[in-house]
């Protein structure tokens, strides 16, 4: 695993201040978390919108573990070698969905290289579960490229999740840089596979990498080019001293223009403003 190197922050403007709202009971929800051992995103991730989202009753679990075999530069899981998986885990989450009386479900995981099928059945278990046990939740899942292999991508489809999401997470140029071993063409592959299998598909991409406005837009494009419908934009948010650098903090209105634009590409639903991520009002995203 290479070993990342320590750069320094850069100052957060005052847009990127976070207040928890008033009424936040989010201690319930760490606290059947942490007696599960239930891993999610929200913690993992640093997501901004953590407060919010569990302040409401909601979360973003996580599958297949809490230990990535990749190391992405900007991204605040733990990198390494995973255990086996644990089949009690979709259990816990499934338990935790029926006590939070949760409406809509996000499920995304950490990427499974080591494991023959990626975790392709561990996915399909749990989906299979969700709508056995929950009946009238909806749900997303946000999977890794599955090393674009199709007939993993199947084992999910055949489930029927409500939206199936894999981010590009940056722009083409920067995706070398930013994402290491997953490439900006599988990912739009794999985006336009589930697309072409009848699935309403989901992309999300960060900003403050160092991409240029012709660069965001390209994205765009590239998206809808593989009939992604719905897409989200948020601020990248350095997790350490040892991720990659935020290049620069971008404006709430150069969000909003963003949103528009991609209004006019013709996406389904987009959210984009700084402290968007990619469950932001997942629920809304519902066809």
């Amino acid at each position: 695993m290479e070993k990342k190197e320590e750069v320094s922050f850069r100052r957060k403007p005052e847009w990127l201040k976070i207040k928890l709202p008033r009424g936040f009971k989010a201690s319930q929800v760490v606290e059947m978390l942490n007696e599960r051992h239930i891993h999610t995103i929200c913690s993992s991730g640093m997501c901004p919108n953590r407060a919010e989202c569990w302040g409401n009753g909601t979360a973003t679990f996580m599958l297949c573990g809490a230990v990535c075999t990749r190391n992405c530069r900007f991204c605040n899981v733990t990198g390494g070698k995973p255990g086996p998986l644990d089949p009690q885990e979709i259990e816990d989450i499934v338990r935790s969905v029926k006590e939070l009386k949760l409406k809509h479900v996000v499920i995304t995981s950490v990427t499974r290289d080591d494991l023959p099928d990626g975790g392709a059945h561990h996915w399909a278990a749990m989906i299979r579960r969700l709508h056995e046990e929950c009946p009238g939740v909806t749900m997303e899942v946000l999977i890794p490229d599955m090393q674009g292999r199709t007939d993993l991508l199947d084992i999910i489809l055949d489930e029927h999740p409500d939206v199936i999401s894999h981010n590009l997470e940056t722009v083409r140029r920067l995706t070398p840089e930013v994402r290491r071993v997953a490439t900006y063409d599988r990912s739009l592959q794999v985006l336009k596979y589930l697309a072409d299998k009848g699935a309403n598909t989901k992309s999300g991409i960060m900003l403050g990498l160092g991409e240029t406005e012709e660069e965001v837009l390209q994205a765009m494009d590239d998206l809808r080019a593989v009939g992604c419908r719905i897409m989200t934009i948020g601020q990248y948010l350095q997790p350490s001293k040892l991720h990659y650098p935020v290049q620069d903090y971008i404006h709430p209105d150069k969000f909003e223009e963003y949103r528009l634009k991609g209004i006019e590409k013709g996406f389904a639903h987009i959210e984009s403003a700084p402290m968007v991520r990619s469950s932001y009002h997942a629920e809304k995203h519902i066809r």
